[in-house]
């Protein structure tokens, strides 16, 4: 069809463009793909974004408290946390929700910090809560707290480098000019490429003491100065003199952060206050509900949130007769209530990241001071030299001031007035110009004077700057003396207690599970009942599904574990005090479900495991069994599914739990029976072994069923033993298939 209009017509007669190499697949190694591309986002994950500096922040940290610092918020009223967020947006260009969300955990109303940085005001959360949400940026108020003073302390001196923000129209600093250890005040943790930090936060009047020791003592031992990390949230800082030494030294080490919590005087209820930072209210009480949930705790009647204005309480209510201390104590080993902090004090100094302990961060840090203080005093030097340098023509002024409004009056052109002075007073241009700005009436002999008697307290100020800085000893004297102001002025008490008496709690939780007898049955669709003997003797007919069946009745006590085996080779572990006394009139748990069964998987066994001892026999259709230690499925850690649980090789005919050797009563497709002592099987500790052949088989045919043998069941029961395995095994005589004596 001929085009419809010009344009098509155009487009019907132009020519084809070639290019080359269009449409080729080049190859090209992967070293140089993760060289040119992923590295270069690794690098900036690492040096600009998630590892702390010197200083003690983070790229997105120190814009925001600079933006907030150019705004005028040192000082005056709080402004709109919208406000900030916009304005910081001119150095961070990552969005204002990741810039405000930064600014909530900078902030006093988010505890999240030991000293926060921004003084707030309205809603900002919690930080531990997992689902108290902060307020939106306009309903907030923000300015920076007094204690940002001591960061941007002399920052207007050239204290640090200046770089030009991502499209050049402003500068932001590098570093800020901290004049405490701030790394150390405030946790700092973040995850980049390959590598993570962790930092936890101590003391600032412990940190600032131990910096002024280590100046004067660079081995100093820093246990009895630096006691233990303090946490915002408080809690009990479980004390490890080794592990305390291996964070000081190494950086690397996991503290345990215990609860603080308060017993009602009649052991009613008990009050938690403080929690382990890692974790938040949320999650704990998750955790407990599912203790109460599964029985392992069954001294609580309620747990409630109390958290209001005045701080964090969880409150938990016991359970007639229950000890509040010794619930506490599971609860410890069982919840969040103990949790561990883990120390990686990763930081970036020089724009190179080093894993560095207390020790070696302090004496960075002391470096960095140093050539702050260095900076800020060439600054007040130069400062000074330039004011003598324009006092001293001054001075010369005095000599002679009639002759110096002579030569301002008698010049014609007001560009000669400053090259008449130079020439008439021997001063320089720069003396010059500060002369001629002298306002008239300035030009008398008290003004002069005045201002002369300047140069003998700027030559002692000149001498002491230039002693200063030619000796370190004397900088140090001064960073340790701003030091102990800043102690003076923001230091505070511990707000984490430390608990030096610690006692391992040892005792296996089973020992709390009480041990009453009880009677479980398992059906064939895999639903299970656990019922004392006291209903079990008031209970009629088990409730059951139409098509189901009772295929396990066992007698047992509240205090074993169970294992239950499916036909995936998997076995999955639980406890009978898990499981809720039930009735006969209810169909019970259903496991598969409440075990959480891969889909279309099917139990095949439960077995009972008191003490885990005797084994398990498995008989296998190719003929073989097994016997293995059921000592070999019990596990230091609570594994709840085991896999390989048993051979795959083969299908599986039965499984038995025994105690002591019995014999067992094969079958196989073509009618033989064997009586297989199980003495004769060697114990195996290997899940998925299939083995020794016990009964010969020929080709096509299998073992069909396996059976315990019971006395009586044949009349000559000889005739189907064998001294030595494998064996072949005998038809069945006819007096053994008559009657009742084999049920299969």
């Amino acid at each position: 069809m001929p085009p419809k209009d010009e344009h098509s017509k155009k487009r019907a007669g132009s020519t084809k463009v070639r290019i080359e190499g269009a449409g080729k697949v080049l190859s090209e190694p992967i070293t140089h793909t993760l060289t040119a591309n992923y590295m270069p986002y690794a690098m900036s994950v690492i040096i600009s974004r998630a590892i702390p500096e010197i200083d003690g922040f983070k790229p997105s940290h120190r814009k925001i408290l600079y933006t907030m610092y150019k705004m005028g918020l040192l000082s005056g009223a709080r402004t709109k946390s919208a406000n900030v967020v916009g304005q910081t947006m001119r150095l961070n260009p990552h969005g204002d929700m990741a810039i405000y969300e930064t600014m909530v955990r900078l902030s006093r109303g988010n505890e999240a910090l030991l000293h926060a940085y921004v003084d707030s005001k309205g809603n900002f959360g919690k930080a531990y809560s997992r689902d108290m949400a902060f307020a939106a940026s306009r309903y907030t108020e923000v300015k920076l707290d007094p204690i940002c003073n001591e960061l941007f302390r002399d920052i207007d001196k050239k204290t640090v480098d200046f770089v030009d923000n991502y499209d050049s129209t402003m500068q932001e600093p590098v570093l800020l000019p901290a004049a405490f250890p701030s790394i150390l005040i405030n946790s700092n943790i973040g995850i980049a490429v390959g590598m993570a930090s962790s930092i936890c936060p101590f003391n600032l009047t412990e940190v600032c003491e131990t910096t002024i020791r280590l100046m004067k003592d660079p081995a100093a031992d820093l246990l009895p100065l630096l006691k233990a990390p303090d946490f915002p949230g408080g809690g009990l800082v479980l004390y490890d003199a080794d592990t305390l030494r291996s964070v000081y030294e190494t950086g690397r080490g996991s503290l345990r952060v215990r609860a603080r919590y308060q017993l009602d005087k009649a052991g009613r209820f008990i009050e938690i206050t403080e929690i382990p930072p890692t974790t938040t209210v949320e999650a704990i009480m998750d955790r407990i509900v599912e203790l109460v949930k599964t029985g392992k705790v069954r001294e609580i009647a309620d747990i409630r949130d109390e958290t209001d204005l005045s701080g964090l309480k969880l409150t938990i209510d016991l359970k007639r007769g229950a000890d509040g201390d010794k619930l506490m104590s599971r609860l410890f080993r069982l919840t969040p209530l103990e949790d561990t902090f883990g120390c990686n004090f990763n930081v970036l100094v020089g724009g190179r990241p080093q894993v560095l302990g207390v020790r070696g961060l302090l004496r960075a840090w002391t470096a960095f001071r140093m050539d702050c203080v260095r900076r800020r005093l060439r600054f007040d030097l130069g400062r000074a030299k330039d004011r003598l340098h324009l006092l001293r023509g001054l001075e010369k002024i005095l000599l002679d001031i009639d002759k110096a409004v002579r030569i301002v009056r008698e010049t014609d052109e007001e560009s000669e007035v400053v090259p008449n002075l130079m020439i008439g007073f021997g001063i320089d241009e720069v003396q010059a110009e500060f002369v001629a700005e002298i306002k008239l009436r300035h030009f008398n002999r008290a003004y002069i004077l005045e201002k002369t008697q300047e140069i003998e307290q700027l030559e002692r100020e000149i001498a002491d700057l230039e002693a200063t800085l030619g000796e370190d000893a004397r900088m140090l004297r001064l960073i340790a003396d701003e030091l102990r102001a800043i102690v003076k002025k923001y230091g505070r008490p511990r707000r984490s207690l430390i608990l030096y008496d610690v006692k391992e709690e040892t005792a296996p939780d089973e020992e709390e599970i009480p041990a009453y007898p009880v009677t479980l049955f398992l059906t064939r669709e895999g639903y299970f009942k656990k019922i004392t003997p006291q209903s079990l003797r008031m209970s009629g007919e088990q409730k059951l599904k139409e098509s189901d069946a009772l295929v396990q009745t066992v007698e047992s006590t509240n205090g074993c574990e169970l294992l239950f085996f499916t036909d995936r080779c998997q076995v999955y572990k639980s406890s009978v005090s898990e499981f809720e006394d039930g009735k006969a009139s209810v169909l019970g748990d259903y496991l598969p479900a409440r075990l959480g069964f891969d889909e279309g998987e099917a139990l095949r066994r439960m077995v009972v495991a008191k003490q885990y001892d005797g084994w398990l026999l498995f008989i296998y259709a190719n003929g073989k069994a097994a016997k293995v230690e059921l000592a070999s499925y019990k596990t230091k850690t609570r594994r709840r599914k085991l896999v390989n649980a048993y051979s795959d090789k083969e299908s599986l005919v039965a499984m038995f739990h025994l105690t002591e050797d019995r014999e067992v009563v094969l079958t196989s497709s073509a009618g033989k029976m064997l009586l297989l002592d199980t003495g004769a099987v060697p114990v195996k500790t290997t899940h998925t072994t299939q083995g020794v052949t016990a009964m010969t088989l020929k080709p096509g045919q299998a073992v069909t069923d396996a059976q315990l043998y019971e006395e009586g069941t044949f009349k000559n029961p000889g005739r189907y033993r064998v001294r030595n395995l494998p064996g072949a095994g005998q038809m069945p005589a006819r007096e053994d298939t008559m009657g009742e004596q084999l049920h299969f």
